[in-house]
């Protein structure tokens, strides 16, 4: 770790259990607009304001978050508890951060069943959606000063973008960034030292660690497809375990494994009620995967929501904790650490691909454009909080609407 390392590390303040339910539950109730939203308002929170961690400790949580399955921005979240409290934090910060979203999804089943139709918010998301693109533009640029710091790793991070735009699966973006960065290291140092043993000196390290993250998750959802059972919250549970095991990437993705498993194999939805269901995370606040809650309220009721939505959050409780002790060790080897920085310049990278993406098809009218100047005004100049942004921004949709 570097003296600058080190004195950030220092200067970071202690959060008890209640601070960071608190804290969370906030974040679960007004993170609207994605993975790459909600990272943002991370950022802000805890690196920022509150000074919980330094950027290195973020932006290596969020390399390491982009790199196993499951919801990327919950799994930070998550390391964020265990990086302040332990397991005790792990599971507070996991839980107040899923449950705002879990309960809104739930409530939205409900209404959506008993009246047969989704509540009318078109108008209020759409003022949010530019607004949360001036969030994700803020975050870049306090993270990109950290995480791309060089040139090597600015021209790894051009490299990552243009491989997303081409539409390279997010993983393999990630993988190519790491090992770009290993082999510029490699170049640089010409003779690395393999001899010692040990995880901290063995340049094998990261791929190990890698490794034994993606053959864990494949173990947990190859048990859960093998156990034949009876449909029911069992084989609901399962399914979404399953999916919450090797789901990388956007909700697109997500969509795809949803539409195989309960339309085409299981036949408990409609391709309206699915579509319905992915709008509910869109629109929803938190974590896109509280989908999950929508459809497990469709198919089995209040019981049902529980189930689906312990579901597909579990494997990334677990990897999380698995993985969460062997991030400093990592800092320790040089290779290792290359490839970490290489992996953190293109998570920034994919961030960016996510923004630019989310602000065309976001940004289409005076009034969409008119809230996105005003956000990042409020932002980069007015230092406004990005809570009150996004609480802002629906307060002009809903005038609007």
């Amino acid at each position: 770790m570097t003296e600058t390392s080190q004195i950030e590390h220092s200067e970071t303040r202690d959060a008890s259990l209640g601070d960071i339910a608190i804290v969370f539950l906030k974040l679960g109730t007004i993170a609207f607009g994605g993975p790459a939203a909600h990272l943002a308002m991370m950022e802000e929170e805890f690196v920022r304001r509150r000074h919980w961690i330094t950027h290195e400790q973020f932006l290596d949580r969020l390399a390491t978050a982009n790199l196993i399955p499951g919801p990327s921005s919950t799994e930070v979240a998550i390391f964020v508890g265990q990086l302040k409290r332990g397991w005790r934090g792990l599971i507070v910060a996991g839980c107040c951060f899923i449950i705002p979203a879990a309960t809104i999804a739930a409530v939205i089943a409900w209404a959506y069943m008993r009246f047969g139709s989704l509540p009318k918010v078109e108008g209020i998301f759409s003022a949010i959606k530019p607004a949360v693109v001036a969030i994700v533009i803020q975050a870049l640029i306090k993270m990109g000063r950290s995480g791309v710091r060089t040139i090597s790793l600015a021209l790894i991070a051009a490299l990552a973008a243009a491989l997303s735009l081409l539409g390279i699966s997010p993983v393999l973006v990630l993988a190519v960034a790491g090992l770009v960065s290993v082999a510029a290291l490699t170049m640089k140092n010409r003779l690395l030292s393999i001899s010692a043993t040990g995880f901290s000196k063995n340049p094998i390290a990261f791929h190990k660690f890698v490794g034994m993250s993606k053959f864990i998750a494949a173990a947990v959802a190859a048990g859960a497809a093998s156990v034949a059972v009876p449909v029911g919250l069992v084989r609901l549970f399962l399914s979404f375990l399953k999916i919450g095991s090797v789901i990388f990437g956007s909700g697109y993705v997500l969509l795809a494994f949803l539409q195989t498993e309960f339309v085409e194999r299981l036949h408990w939805l409609s391709e309206k009620q699915l579509i319905d269901a992915v709008a509910v995370g869109q629109f929803t606040p938190g974590p896109l995967s509280a989908t999950a809650t929508f459809i497990g309220f469709i198919v089995a009721g209040w019981p049902g929501a529980v189930v689906a939505t312990v579901g597909i959050f579990l494997p990334g409780f677990l990897l999380v904790a698995i993985s969460g002790p062997f991030l400093p060790r990592l800092r320790k080897s040089a290779v290792a650490s290359a490839a970490l920085d290489g992996v953190v310049a293109g998570s920034l990278a994919l961030m960016a691909v996510v923004a630019m993406q989310l602000g065309r098809t976001s940004i289409v009218d005076r009034t969409t454009l008119i809230v996105f100047i005003a956000s990042l005004i409020a932002l980069l100049w007015l230092r406004v909080n990005s809570a009150w942004v996004v609480v802002g921004a629906a307060v002009v949709g809903w005038l609007m609407w």
